[in-house]
């Protein structure tokens, strides 16, 4: 049962990278969390159990595509916060499916802002945005007011979403923000993303001495964080008195090189030895250049990312070797 001065926060794609470690930050705070999963009954929530903080949790099964379904667990569990951190979320997948991204993410957070609004719950709402609503940036960096100029259907459905929640905060004096995070990981990332493929494999062959790393373009250049903080910072927008959209990132810019060369110098291994390029992921559009400005965040905040992109490699490594001695 809930405790009347426990507060409720119900995220959306808890089993998730993100959904999990910020489950795990409110748990800490003395939260209820409530986390849901598109079939709850038969999730396995591994990242959950890693963590160590699934019997700390009550899930349910919700669709976000099926308005039926948020309005029935929305006013089921009347929480004080809400954070959407669900929908596809490979860039690289919403090229071959763009229908599914573009409902997961755009209407997705449509219904959400509808339940909120049809049911006038007082609740704050975080709704997880993303770099690539920018497109590429100049060197200065995208700030809250650069124009979105999406290169992908994930960047597309990210924008929608973005000003569905901007114009129902408008329109309809509803707390909702949304935090346009850069890259950030942890070693809670899925396999298919480009940071964990390289850490991954790397590890492997310095262990082994064999094999190769197939990947496409090395010359993108993102600003990588690290997802703990960035957690950190979804918190604190809706402990604002105003809800407002921050850009939620480092402020430095490596080469996806640069990502690799740091990688395998940090086990020891020349990595143009090892590294093949492979002409199957190159996408009809990337960006190239990706550079943020997140002094708003770091004013209004108090927030600045401590952990630059070569400690995320050395933590990400460290913690696969862990797991290969394991």
């Amino acid at each position: 049962m809930f405790s009347l001065n426990q507060k409720k926060a119900l995220i959306i794609g808890v089993s998730g990278q993100d959904g999990s470690l910020l489950a795990k930050m409110l748990l800490s705070k003395g939260y209820h969390v409530c986390g849901t999963s598109r079939d709850a009954q038969i999730a396995s929530f591994s990242n959950l159990k890693n963590l160590g903080i699934k019997e700390g949790i009550i899930f349910e099964s919700l669709s976000l595509t099926d308005f039926r379904s948020v309005l029935q667990v929305i006013k089921k569990y009347q929480p004080d916060e809400i954070y959407n951190l669900s929908g596809q979320s490979s860039v690289g997948l919403s090229f071959e499916q763009p229908i599914e991204t573009f409902e997961s993410i755009a209407l997705g957070s449509l219904n959400l802002m509808e339940a909120i609004r049809f049911l006038s719950i007082p609740c704050r709402f975080y709704n997880a945005s993303s770099s690539e609503c920018f497109g590429d940036t100049d060197k200065f960096g995208a700030t809250e007011t650069t124009p979105f100029l999406p290169k992908s259907p994930y960047g597309v459905a990210k924008a929608a979403a973005f000003w569905s929640v901007s114009n129902y905060r408008e329109s309809y004096d509803i707390f909702a923000c949304s935090g346009i995070l850069f890259n950030h990981e942890s070693p809670l990332r899925p396999s298919r993303f480009v940071t964990k493929k390289i850490v991954i494999e790397a590890c492997k062959i310095a262990k082994t001495k064999k094999g190769t790393l197939s990947l496409g373009a090395l010359d993108i250049s993102r600003d990588w964080g690290w997802a703990d903080e960035y957690i950190e910072a979804m918190w604190l927008m809706l402990q604002q008195e105003k809800p407002e959209d921050f850009v939620i990132a480092t402020g430095s810019t490596y080469s996806l090189q640069d990502f690799v060369q740091m990688t395998f110098d940090y086990l020891g291994l020349e990595w143009k030895d090892w590294v093949l390029f492979d002409n199957k992921f190159h996408r009809p559009s990337d960006i190239v250049m990706s550079v943020a400005n997140p002094s708003k965040a770091r004013e209004k905040l108090g927030w600045t990312a401590k952990i630059r992109m070569p400690e995320v490699i050395e933590r990400m490594i460290n913690d696969c070797l862990i797991n290969e001695s394991a």
